[in-house]
């Protein structure tokens, strides 16, 4: 099976519970969907490098870190995601998986921590989310919305609300470009949505090497 690589980088978690900490990036080249404030726009149509699971694994051994995370992109749009996936878990990596939730889950191994970027109003693709991919998600996984405005949060809010029995990690993030953090703080305050946490995209503050 043979993958479509745009990079291979060690750096810091810029995002997700797990923010901080070093972690190996597989981003795999690629993605349907043409979000409005996209942050990897040239990697949706870049061709990426062909490279073998084998290939990736060794890559990813160079850099001697148990944290890995697959992204894109979105890398469920390659047939061979999942079995990159079992290949990183098999090996003994903590393996991340950050999706649009565009694609179904089914075929993602059990093992593999998601993060479902779920896309709201204000990117244009919010009919493109699976919801069927709720059923899948468990005290591992966790569920991201990054939000422009106000409206963003109202569908945040919506999603949550058909989601009673949460067993997934839930964040919210502003574009900030778009929203002062504060606003949204304030937000999440009122609305009393006691197991999300907000957090900022450290990635956007600073380039990790």
């Amino acid at each position: 099976m043979t993958l479509a690589v745009q990079e291979i980088f060690f750096s810091l978690q810029g995002e997700s519970t797990r923010a901080g900490l070093p972690c190996v990036f597989v981003r795999l080249a690629g993605c349907p969907l043409r979000c409005t404030w996209c942050d990897t726009e040239a990697v949706r149509t870049a061709p990426g490098r062909p490279m073998s699971v084998d290939d990736v694994l060794v890559a990813v051994a160079a850099h001697a870190c148990p944290l890995v995370e697959v992204t894109g992109g979105e890398p469920l749009a390659q047939d061979g995601a999942p079995e990159l996936l079992r290949a990183l878990c098999d090996a003994g990596y903590t393996v991340l998986l950050e999706t649009s939730g565009a694609f179904g889950l089914s075929g993602v191994p059990a093992d593999v921590h998601v993060i479902m970027d779920v896309k709201p109003p204000s990117s244009g693709e919010q009919a493109r989310l699976v919801r069927a991919n709720f059923d899948r998600l468990g005290p591992g996984d966790e569920v991201k919305f990054v939000v422009a405005d106000r409206f963003d949060f109202d569908y945040a809010l919506e999603i949550l609300g058909g989601l009673p029995d949460r067993r997934f990690a839930v964040l919210f993030s502003p574009i900030l470009s778009r929203l002062d953090p504060s606003a949204l703080a304030q937000w999440l305050l009122a609305a009393r949505v006691m197991d999300a946490r907000l957090q900022i995209q450290l990635h956007k503050l600073g380039h990790f090497a």
